[in-house]
């Protein structure tokens, strides 16, 4: 499974950016994908995932602002992320998982597949 990643940019706070995650190879193993974010000093973190049935789990930090959502027919993950704040400054990537759908282990081990990372900047 190969995971790429676009839509990161520079933004003032308060504003939007759409991230996407193009997925392609054997996509078919696939069960759940989500994001994860990793600001600079800062260990990796989970924020959200969304299973194939839709299944959907958020950060306290981001519900209310942030939505994951895909398209299966174009094999592909978005995270629309509005109410941005400086503190969402961070590498944003996307994961994939071909186990089954777990929330708690997303956040303590992460996925199996990673994207190498879209870079979201905030400006206050």
């Amino acid at each position: 499974v190969q995971l790429v990643e676009s839509g990161g940019g520079l933004v003032q706070a308060g504003g939007s950016l759409r991230l996407s995650c193009a997925a392609s190879g054997s996509i078919f193993s696939i069960n759940a994908m989500g994001w994860y974010r990793q600001a600079p000093g800062q260990e990796r973190e989970f924020f959200t995932a969304i299973s194939n049935d839709g299944r959907i789990r958020y950060a306290d930090f981001v519900k209310g602002r942030f939505t994951i959502f895909r398209d299966n027919a174009k094999n592909t993950l978005y995270l629309q992320m509005n109410s941005l704040k400086p503190e969402d400054t961070a590498m944003y990537y996307c994961a994939a998982s071909n186990r089954d759908y777990d929330p708690v282990r997303f956040y303590y081990s992460g996925m199996d597949y990673w994207g190498k990372g879209t870079q979201v900047t905030v400006s206050s």
